[in-house]
């Protein structure tokens, strides 16, 4: 697990390889990775936007960027966490991802990025 502490927001992923959704001789390799994120600050905090990079060993590097995550906002109050999985595909056995997240302070509707920990995304039987 990979953790980040970003102007009181904490993120944490969790990568998983998934071999029901690949399909290895075509080249097409998914993962999912679950997100923690927790507010440790004192105010109230919205998740605005996401920006990703994704890198991908055999392929050009992608953006991708949009409102929220899995159709969400969510709102989190002090000392509060919210969790979600997502996916992301491959043609390579090798790749990772990078991105911040766009928050809102409730107090003063101020906007500030808050960094998620670059994650690799592997196929472990290319490791071994």
């Amino acid at each position: 697990m990979s953790t980040l502490i970003t102007s009181g927001i904490q993120i944490s992923v969790r990568t998983q390889f998934r071999p029901d959704l690949s399909n290895i001789i075509n080249s097409e390799y998914f993962f999912n990775y679950t997100i923690d994120i927790e507010n440790t600050n004192s105010f109230d905090v919205q998740l605005m936007m996401r920006d990703w990079y994704i890198f991908d060993s055999l392929s050009d590097a992608r953006y991708v960027n949009g409102e929220g995550v899995i159709g969400e906002q969510p709102i989190l109050k002090p000392g509060e966490k919210f969790t979600y999985t997502s996916g992301c595909d491959l043609r390579s056995e090798v790749g990772m991802m990078k991105g911040f997240y766009t928050f809102k302070n409730l107090i003063d509707g101020e906007l500030f990025e808050v960094f998620v920990p670059t994650f690799s995304l592997e196929y472990v039987a290319k490791l071994n």
